[in-house]
């Protein structure tokens, strides 16, 4: 190095030290002034790892198993407490009995979304699942009413989902028992659900817009949970430029478009005396208010095209992993598909299913259990924030902050299940075989951010995976043995399987 480059360094050096010992003051003076005034406000903080000027606990987390470090770390510090994400505080509830006390005994405290910068960018406080405040009381209140109208829970639900077997079925059946990727069959199937409902319309399997969607949504919900973007999420500012969140974003612009043109379609053909769908009378709504003058509501365009991608992506992405995870834990265990198959066969035969037969079906209906707690597909749900000053188990939590209800905590809590770490379907069986709830069984979350969902996400698990294992046994591909199938997940903002194929050969 020449002595101009020596000396250059050397300024370098010597302006660079007390520039990084002044930041290394500032934040260690701030992050004691905060925990001085919650002190004085309401008593002390959760603990925590302490963390460091900027990168918080940046180096003692795993970023791509994230959950699972949460759950060390409650071993260490117990089921509240705190981690800082960059310089954004967050509080970690783990355990089902934390889990259930936040979310359900302090609803209101622990009942806002807090909105990551992927999901502000991408829906800028529109639609449901993504928002807070009066906006998001009205839409879900409304979205919720009007899918129940339209089904969910009910006999209309029922008789959508066995007509979308009757569809799915020739598709497994035309591979004629080679081995096939379940990702598009389940996907296409699970997501005509809920547009049957919403569009009141299926889609063909051969639709090029319906597939290319679907396509979008699941790499979005993949991309949305990659090392990339929680980086982004901790350095929005700096790390605007990466590759993943100019995807999610590109792909949420298309799908926008393609939502645009579908809401103009039933535009066209609305009957405002006969409504098909939640877009029918979301439409009919909209104009009523606009009729009323209503300064400030909340059907406009924006959100029912942010509504219809939220409810697109929710209904299309988790009961299609969950039943993924569901055929390949069958290839996995052989003994217990064999035992589904046998009660099966007892008690419906070759007949079509009916959501009637699950009391008749407890073995099955504990498998289906069983599959949503061990693949814990939401193992983080979607961050919560507090929307008040809390004094929770003794720790006090500021209003505004963000919280992680830490799912997987309640799903393989050792208190509360027998064999955690195991598939077994006889935690949900009593002594005498019948079927038996789990309070520990939190796959939706709980409280007032609870799966809107759920209801219709129970009967689609239920018929879908019962009527596919009445017609055919799945097995690992030629030449694979049931130990080798992978269960580790794929990481993404849900947890799907690793890529893999399996054979349906009829029964």
């Amino acid at each position: 190095m020449s002595p101009l480059e020596d000396a250059s360094a050397a300024s370098l050096s010597s302006g660079a030290t007390p520039l990084l010992a002044c930041v290394t003051a500032l934040f260690l003076a701030a992050f004691a002034s905060r925990r001085l005034a919650s002190a004085r406000r309401g008593g002390k903080e959760p603990p925590g790892p302490r963390p460091l000027p900027l990168l918080g606990n940046l180096l003692q987390l795993d970023l791509t198993w994230l959950d699972r470090t949460l759950c060390q770390l409650a071993k260490r510090h117990g089921s509240v407490f705190t981690i800082y994400l960059g310089t954004r505080k967050v509080v970690v509830l783990a355990g089902y009995k934390a889990l259930k006390e936040a979310l359900v005994g302090h609803a209101v405290e622990f009942g806002e979304r807090f909105i990551t910068p992927i999901f502000q960018d991408s829906n800028h406080g529109h639609g449901i699942l993504f928002a807070n405040g009066d906006s998001w009381k009205e839409l879900r209140r409304f979205a919720l009413s009007t899918l129940r109208d339209f089904g969910m829970g009910k006999r209309l639900a029922e008789e959508k989902i066995l007509e979308e077997c009757r569809h799915l079925i020739p598709i497994i059946e035309s591979h004629k028992g080679q081995p096939f990727d379940t990702t598009s069959p389940l996907s296409h199937a699970t997501s005509n659900i809920i547009c049957n409902i919403v569009y009141g319309n299926r889609f063909e399997y051969s639709d090029r817009r319906f597939v290319t969607m679907v396509k979008r949504t699941n790499e979005n919900v993949r991309l949305s949970g990659s090392f990339q973007i929680q980086l982004y999420n901790m350095f929005p500012r700096l790390l605007s430029w990466v590759k993943h969140r100019r995807m999610v974003l590109g792909n949420r612009d298309d799908s926008m478009k393609d939502i645009q043109e579908l809401l103009r379609q039933r535009k066209e053909k609305l009957n405002p005396e006969m409504c098909t769908g939640l877009v029918d009378c979301f439409f009919v709504r909209k104009q009523k208010e606009e009729e009323a003058r209503m300064d400030q509501s909340h059907f406009n365009e924006e959100n029912m095209m942010f509504v219809v991608g939220n409810l697109f992506a929710a209904g299309t992405d988790t009961t299609a992993t969950t039943l993924r995870w569901g055929l390949l834990l069958m290839a996995k265990y052989p003994r217990i598909q064999e035992r589904v198959h046998e009660e099966l066969s007892g008690a419906v035969g070759s007949r079509p299913m009916n959501v009637d037969d699950r009391k008749n079906l407890p073995y099955t209906n504990a498998v289906v259990h069983e599959i949503q707690r061990f693949a814990n597909i939401v193992p983080m749900a979607i961050m919560h924030q507090t929307t008040q000053d809390v004094t929770f188990r003794g720790y006090f939590i500021e209003k505004g902050t963000a919280v992680i209800p830490l799912l997987t905590s309640a799903l393989f809590d050792e208190s509360e299940w027998e064999t955690p770490n195991v598939f077994n379907p006889s935690h949900f069986l009593d002594k005498e075989g019948d079927f038996v709830k789990r309070d520990a069984f939190l796959p939706f979350s709980a409280g007032r951010r609870v799966c809107l969902g759920e209801g219709l996400a129970r009967m689609e698990l239920f018929l879908f995976f019962a009527s596919l294992l009445q017609r055919f046994r799945f097995t690992p591909p030629p030449g694979i043995s049931e130990d080798e199938l992978d269960l580790k997940p794929l990481v993404g903002f849900t947890l799907n399987p690793m890529p893999h194929r399996l054979c349906a050969v009829a029964r």
